[in-house]
């Protein structure tokens, strides 16, 4: 069967490569408090599906080391402004994280993890595009129980799932049916908070109404132990439930 969806997963490595663990200067300890507190655990488990209409993309390495999610110049990048752009140069509180990146390794690094990736994930919506008229980007990630600094959002009621939309590229339709899905399992549900936005592959954004895309952001403290990165006795409960509510709304999406 061929692929009707992406599952994009950009933010489940904890890998970061002895090259790029040269120039962070934290210490390990440091680190792993950073990677645990970044890293959006076990969300390539959380929403991986076994039937043919997904196709998974995943970001091999770290957030800490790039992240895929942001756009590349960071000019048009607000979480740059913290520090957070592509390449981070602090941490979630607001510390130095590495040096100033030169305009070399800069290059070096977006050619190495950030431009591959996102042909990746490019051509495979170009190749969904092409054999059924329309694309939906699943963009897979999961937050904390409670927010960290250099989040803009720092209420502490947080709901269970955060549902991201782009006013372009995110039918109305679509938001109301992901939204009463997971309220019907009974999960709390909030649009665009804590977090807001659905990545789409720049050579279709804000151009191409045929692709669409929707963020699903799912609450650590269902499934985890935020202190250690341990899953909880209800991990595969949750595993069950948003893959079934994935699958339903994929293809009610598609048969529209």
């Amino acid at each position: 069967m061929n692929p009707i969806a992406i599952l994009h997963v950009p933010h489940s490595s904890t890998i970061i490569p002895q090259e790029e663990r040269a120039n962070i200067i934290l210490s390990e300890e440091d680190l792993a408090d950073q990677i645990l507190k970044l890293t959006d655990w076990y969300t390539d488990e959380l929403f991986f599906q076994e039937d043919g209409r997904f196709e998974m993309i995943r970001y091999p390495v770290s957030r800490l080391v790039l992240d895929p999610e942001r756009f590349e110049d960071d000019e048009s990048e607000l979480m740059a402004k913290l520090g957070m752009g592509v390449i981070y140069t602090q941490t979630s509180e607001g510390k130095q994280l590495r040096d100033p990146v030169s305009p070399e390794t800069r290059e070096r690094m977006l050619n190495q993890y950030y431009r591959p990736h996102h042909r990746c994930l490019t051509m495979a919506v170009s190749s969904i595009l092409s054999k059924h008229g329309k694309a939906l980007v699943l963009d897979c990630h999961s937050f904390p129980s409670a927010p960290q600094p250099y989040e803009t959002d720092q209420r502490k009621e947080r709901p269970d799932i955060c549902i991201g939309t782009d006013s372009f590229h995110t039918p109305r339709r679509l938001t109301e049916l992901l939204r009463d899905k997971f309220i019907a399992q009974g999960f709390t549900v909030k649009i665009n908070r804590p977090f807001g936005g659905a990545l789409v592959p720049m050579k279709y954004y804000r151009q191409e109404k045929a692709v669409s895309a929707i963020m699903i952001e799912v609450n650590r403290n269902l499934y985890m132990d935020e202190r250690t990165g341990d899953r909880l006795f209800d991990f595969e409960k949750i595993k069950q439930a948003i893959s079934s509510i994935v699958s339903s709304i994929v293809e009610k999406s598609h048969n529209c």
